[in-house]
Order: structure tokens, then C-alpha cells, then sequence
């Protein structure tokens, strides 16, 4: 049965996507190499580090170090946010229902902490969640589980009882290979990000989020217990 729910943050609670684009493009701009749509649909879903690595291993350059260029985008990124970020519909009505229910949540996103502090103050969530995972928690970003799994540990949730909420397939795929059950916020980037066949659900935003769906991934993961325990015997 579902215990906890885990949510990604760019693309779920913020459309941020825009601002991270518009910093890369300034920023590496800066430094002489041309930010395309095709390089950013691979670069989209990594940490800001993995980042300035993948440009700097294509394009390096010599003027200023990989962490202070890193630095650059992510204020670039904060200061689009300070100025444009607005929470993504059903956000609120979706946190307070599981607030209201008595589900733990947690906050697992590959992006850096001193942004994703400034986002949830700024969108005005921040007091819901017991678990906040950045990309400063763990050492490889999604599509990597370990984020996802650390997360159920602070939540003190088994990860087969932990719900997520995320909107890529990489995203999808961590989750997955954490053992979590999932519903995919397709957005409006999933033509970018590919399918996600393998989540649980799938709903275009939070808007379209209804409990009933809680509901039928228990019947499934009941169901995944009886065969096993049958199987056994």
C-alpha cells in the first residue's frame, strides 16, 4: 500500500524548462558555443554539473573554471525563476490532498540545492514536504534510482511503498528501478523525453490527478504480494 509520495520538481511543480535553456544559452553562449534544441533534448534531464562537463567536453574552454560557469547558469536560472516561475496547475490542490490524507512527501529533483530552495519559496510550497533531495544528495542524478531511494530512507518508507510524480523518461525510469510505483506528468515536453509505457499512469498535468488511481496501483501491488506468496508456497 502506498505510504509516501515523491515528487520531481522541474516540469512537475514549475514549468522551469524555458528559464534552463534561456541560461544555457547565455551563458555558454558567453563562451562561444551555440546551444541547440538538439543538444539541450540530451542535456534537459542531467545535473547542472553534468551540465557544464557535457559542453565543456564538446566545446572546452579555457577563461573560466567548470564550477564558476555552473554557478553562472543556476543564478541565471534563479533569477528567471524570481521573475517568471509560476506553480504549474493542480500543484496545491494535489499536495493538500495528500497532505490531508496523512501520505508523507518528498521532494527528489537533479536540481541543485540553492535553487530548488528559491523555487519552493517563490511557488509558495515549500512547508509541504518532510523530504528534500537535491542533486547535491547524492552523487549520479536520475536516471540513476539512488536519489529516489535515499529519498524513501528519509521519508522511512519502503521504496515499494512510495508513489512518484515525475515528467521524464529518465525521470520514470529511476523511479521504476528504485522500485516505485509511478504516474507520469507528461506536460507539454513529453514529445521531447519520449513515452512513458512503464509508469503506472499517465495525466497531462496535477490537474488531472484523481485518487482513484491510488487506489488501483494498491490492487496491483496487492496483487504482486498474493503471486508472490503463492509462488513460494
Amino acid at each position: 500500500m502506498i505510504e509516501a509520495v515523491i515528487f520531481d520538481m522541474d516540469g512537475v511543480l514549475i514549468d522551469s524548462e524555458p528559464f534552463w535553456l534561456a541560461a544555457e544559452r547565455e551563458v555558454f553562449g558567453s563562451l562561444g558555443i551555440i546551444v541547440t534544441e538538439e543538444h539541450s533534448s540530451i542535456t534537459s534531464r542531467m545535473t547542472t554539473r553534468e551540465v557544464t562537463q557535457y559542453w565543456f567536453d564538446i566545446q572546452p574552454w579555457l577563461e573560466r573554471s567548470l564550477a564558476d560557469v555552473e554557478h553562472h547558469v543556476i543564478m541565471r536560472v534563479a533569477e528567471f525563476v524570481d521573475l517568471y516561475g509560476e506553480i504549474m496547475p493542480g500543484v496545491e490542490q494535489t499536495l493538500k490532498y495528500f497532505k490531508q490524507e496523512g501520505y508523507k512527501i518528498g521532494l527528489a529533483t537533479n536540481s541543485p540545492g540553492i535553487l530548488v530552495s528559491r523555487i519552493l519559496k517563490k511557488i509558495g510550497i515549500e512547508g509541504y514536504f518532510s523530504s528534500i533531495l537535491t542533486a547535491d544528495s547524492v552523487d549520479i542524478g536520475k536516471p540513476d534510482p539512488q536519489i529516489y531511494l535515499k529519498s524513501a530512507s528519509s521519508l522511512s518508507v519502503s521504496p515499494s511503498k512510495c508513489l512518484v510524480f515525475e515528467d521524464s523518461q529518465g525521470g520514470v525510469m529511476a523511479a521504476i528501478n528504485a522500485g516505485m510505483a509511478v504516474i507520469a506528468v507528461s506536460g507539454k515536453y513529453s514529445d521531447t523525453y519520449g513515452n512513458f509505457d512503464q509508469a503506472d499512469r499517465w495525466i497531462s498535468n496535477l490537474l488531472d490527478f484523481c485518487p482513484e488511481y491510488i487506489e488501483i496501483i494498491n490492487r496491483r501491488l496487492i496483487a504482486q504480494v498474493t503471486c508472490s506468496i503463492v509462488v513460494q508456497s
